[in-house]
Order: structure tokens, then sequence, then C-alpha cells
């Protein structure tokens, strides 16, 4: 039987795509508590069922595959536009390749217009016509209407049109956004792209001995194992070091770690790295919702597809990204080693309402300069763990200011820094860093 989590996504699943649904409507309708309604809703958002969109709410969208989420299909820009289905709406499945804006004559279109465009234009019938003849959508702004014979031309090619109360300007600017941000989650890696699959996977039953547990380690050549029932649901982890000394005859369910922490599917491979270095763990089980073993994930293939994800180019720019790219290094001697300093120059758009560096932008500086730093030295990744900080003085905008490190300790497992900001020879910030070091594959 399925849980009562389970048995509310299969209700989001069975909205029509556009739904708007609630914590309470959900609720009520499943006879269940508003907590388990926000969390399996939540979960719904990360799986790619639901999307939260500023001043509309929660909305059903269609789940898209992730070899295909490069793209946004015309029914998405409705919805990133707040936007109203006019006609075509058979095409509202199908995939946006570019969009172009109409602010031209209809001879000059033909170079840019394409089959599977989306021409975004004001009140001019002519244009919309030529558009869908054209093969490309249509997307009017202003929230102006247009013509039936225009909507019954949508309808024959099954193309959509579109309106929106949003300017032209406005428009281009989210799809644009939006689009980016595809971009960036196709470059995040998931569990469920490099995990061992439960078919490839060793595991044992909790009905069985310690005896069959050694047999497992010497053919396996593993010393961890998941533990579960009858239905494969996850119940333990057993290690080497939970069998010392106990007699082969006991049972699995007698020794083993109750509880494990385990991962799942659409968890990022970035997250589950942190946990596992955290709290030092050589292997995470990885479990549906209704916790049943699904595989297992070790931390040598975490460490590996971190390593190759950075070696790929970034498709899409993060915030992370365009803070790493304002900040440069220039060698300086001292007696002991060449201790790096860093510049960074404080842009506008890093800025909050008074015209200073954000203190988020200012904490990503110093996160950054930190790994920065303990790679430089120990050729090793680093994940910030615990970072002090404080603020003497404004940091304006357009100041370049310059970072300087001091390294208390370098353990196996762990660091920890001190981070001074100078601006004008003067000290500005200043934080103390604990970083947790990955280990070499």
């Amino acid at each position: 039987m399925a849980t009562k989590h389970e048995q509310i996504i299969e209700y989001i699943e069975t909205l029509p795509v556009g739904e708007k649904l609630s914590v309470r409507s959900v609720a009520k309708t499943m006879n269940m508590s508003e907590g388990t309604a926000y969390r399996a809703i939540k979960d719904a958002e990360m799986v790619g069922l639901v999307s939260t969109i500023e001043r509309v709410g929660t909305i059903r969208i269609e789940r898209k595959s992730k070899d295909n989420i490069e793209t946004l299909s015309f029914g998405q820009i409705a919805n990133i536009i707040e936007g109203d289905v006019l006609g075509g709406e058979k095409g509202l499945d199908k995939t946006l390749s570019k969009f172009i804006i109409g602010a031209m004559q209809q001879d000059a279109m033909d170079r840019y217009i394409s089959p599977g465009s989306l021409m975004i234009v004001g009140n001019r019938n002519n244009i919309q016509r030529y558009a869908l003849e054209k093969g490309a959508a249509v997307l009017i702004t202003g929230g102006f209407d247009t013509d039936e014979e225009i909507l019954s031309l949508a309808d024959r090619v099954e193309m959509p049109v579109l309106r929106t109360t949003y300017d032209t300007f406005t428009v281009a600017t989210m799809i644009n956004r939006a689009m980016t941000d595809q971009l960036i989650k196709k470059d995040i890696m998931l569990v469920g792209d490099i995990y061992t699959r439960i078919e490839d996977t060793k595991f044992l039953y909790m009905d069985q001995t310690i005896y069959d547990y050694r047999k497992l380690n010497e053919s396996s050549k593993h010393s961890r194992f998941p533990i579960v029932n009858h239905n494969l649901r996850l119940v333990g982890m057993i290690t080497a070091k939970d069998i010392l000394g106990k007699s082969d005859s006991l049972l699995m369910e007698r020794v083993m770690t109750r509880e494990p922490i385990y991962a799942k599917t659409h968890m990022s491979v970035a997250s589950v790295a942190h946990r596992m270095i955290w709290d030092g763990l050589e292997v995470l089980p990885v479990v549906s919702d209704n916790l049943q073993l699904l595989g297992i994930l070790s931390r040598q293939d975490v460490m590996k597809a971190m390593q190759l994800a950075q070696r790929q180019p970034q498709v899409g720019n993060t915030i992370e990204d365009q803070i790493l790219d304002g900040i440069e290094m220039e060698e300086r001697k001292s007696e002991e080693r060449a201790l790096p300093v860093y510049r960074f120059q404080v842009t506008p758009q890093m800025t909050n309402n008074i015209g200073t560096v954000s203190f988020g932008v200012l904490c990503e500086v110093l996160s950054s300069v930190s790994k920065k730093i303990l790679y430089h030295f120990q050729k090793r990744n680093a994940v910030i763990e615990q970072m002090d900080v404080h603020h003497f003085k404004m940091i304006q905008i357009d100041s370049v200011i310059e970072i300087h490190t001091n390294i208390f300790e370098i353990g196996r497992r762990s660091s920890k820094l001190d981070v001074e900001v100078y601006l004008e020879n003067s000290i500005v910030a200043k934080a103390i860093v604990v970083c947790q070091m990955m280990e070499r594959t």
C-alpha cells in the first residue's frame, strides 16, 4: 500500500498541466495534515512536477525528461510569463528553438523566422499571421487581443498564440533568464546520474547472519552493505566494525546500524558529497520515497563525478561563477612562502540598497578565496563547514578590495584559516573559516 506521501505525489500527477494547487487544498482533498501535504509538494517541486511562480503560486507543470532539460516548451513559456493561451493549444508541448522580437517590417523577417521559434509582437495582426504561416508560435505583449481568423489558423497549424500583459522587453528578459536557468540545471549532476543500480549492488537481508556477511565480504571484496527487509525496504547498514567479536550465527538485525543516512536520486552530487565528507561515509544507500533500495553510491564515485564536472565548461553562469571571474591573484613573497593576495572589485550588481557590497557576496568572495588558497597549497578541494565573519566598515560600490589569508592549520580532514579584507590598506572585514578537506581519489 502506498504511503501518504506517495498518495499525494500520485494525486498531483493526475492534475492537468497549469492547475493551481496549495498546501491547504491538497490537505483537504486528500484528508491529510497540512504538514504532510507541504512536504509532498516540496518533493514534487524537486522532481519537476510543480513549480512556484512569483505572484501566481504553485502550478502543476509537465515533467520533462533530463535529456531535454536544456529546452523549454511553449507551455512552460506560458507559465513563465504568466500568460493566457488564446489558441493552438495542441502546440503547447512543442519546444522553443529561439525567440524573435517583431520590431521590423514583414519582408525583413524571413532571415530570422523559422519553425519552432516564438514571435514576440504587439497588436500587429499581419505579423501574427505571417509567423503562424511560417511555423512559429506567437506571443502578444501588452495584453492585446487578436482576430478569430488568427486563432483558427493557430489551431490548424497547431502552434500556440499566447498573450501577456508584460511589455516586450520584460518578456524577452524573463524568457532569456529561464533558458539560462535550464542550462545551469543541465550541468548540475544528480545522484540518479551516477549511482550503482540495485542489480549491480550487493546487499543483505535482515534475517541473514554474520556468516552470510563474511561470505559476501570475501566474494565481493567490499565491507559495507545495505540491509533490507523482504520488500527491499532499507532498514540498516552493516560494516566490518559492526561484526567485530560477534558470533557468526547472529542475525543482521541484531548488529546492523539502524536508521542509516541515505540519498535519493534527485539530490545533487555536490550536496551528497558534503554529507559523506562531514560524516566520514564511504557508501550511501540510494532509496526511493518509500525507502525501497535502488542502489548504492560510493565516495569514489562522487569524487570522480565532481572532478569530471569541474573539467567541463559551464553553459550558464551562476552567481558563484560571476564572483569567481572577478577574483584575481597577485603573488607576494614572505619569509616562509609565497602567500597569494587576491583582489576583487565590487560591481553595481553586487551591492545592496544603500550602495555597499552585499553581505552574501562578501561571504561568497571569502569562501571562494579560502578554497583557492587550500587548493594552492594542498592540491585538494575543500568544503566550507563554518565561517565567522566580522564586518568593520562599509565597502562601497566600485571599491577594489584585497583579501589576505593566514593558514592556522591544515590537516588531512579539516583546515582553519584567518581571512582579512583590506580597502586602501585599512582592514574592513575579517573571517575565521573552517573547511573540510576532500580526499584525493
